[in-house]
């Protein structure tokens, strides 16, 4: 896919490195127990739409592959392409514990705990593996 011309994947990942994070970050702000009530609406749209961004990289990039094969073949482009595969099931498990927590908003007890237990993990490892993957990605292009 293009627009104007250009592949879309070096397009969409500018959204999918600014709403990953900003969404994990947000899921990290609403587990502080004064901020929960004001960071549930923000975090549940920055989660929707981080995910969806993410999803759309991972797609796109896939398209982009798949128009230069070629690209293939180069070790970091394969790193890349791993830790892409890794983001998605990540954004996935994000998005879904963010979503679920937004819902699930008032419950208390033990629910309450495993969920932000689930929301704190994914939140790191969605910054974490947003970074590696982006990372692995400028050094493709950029060595």
């Amino acid at each position: 896919m293009e627009i104007n011309g250009l592949p879309l994947h070096p397009l969409v990942v500018h959204a999918a490195v600014i709403f990953g994070p900003l969404a994990a970050l947000a899921a990290l702000a609403y587990l502080v127990p004064r901020w929960r009530d004001v960071m549930r609406w923000p975090m549940v749209v920055l989660a929707v739409v981080a995910t969806g961004a993410l999803v759309l990289a991972y797609f796109s990039g896939g398209d982009f592959l798949d128009s230069r094969s070629e690209l293939r073949q180069l070790p970091q482009v394969q790193e890349h392409e791993e830790l892409g595969e890794q983001l998605l099931w990540v954004s996935l498990a994000f998005g879904a514990v963010a979503v679920l927590s937004g819902w699930l908003h008032s419950r208390t007890g033990a629910l309450r705990v495993v969920l932000d237990v689930l929301l704190a993990v994914s939140s790191v490892v969605l910054l974490v593996w947003v970074f590696r993957t982006g990372e692995a990605g400028a050094r493709a292009v950029w060595g």
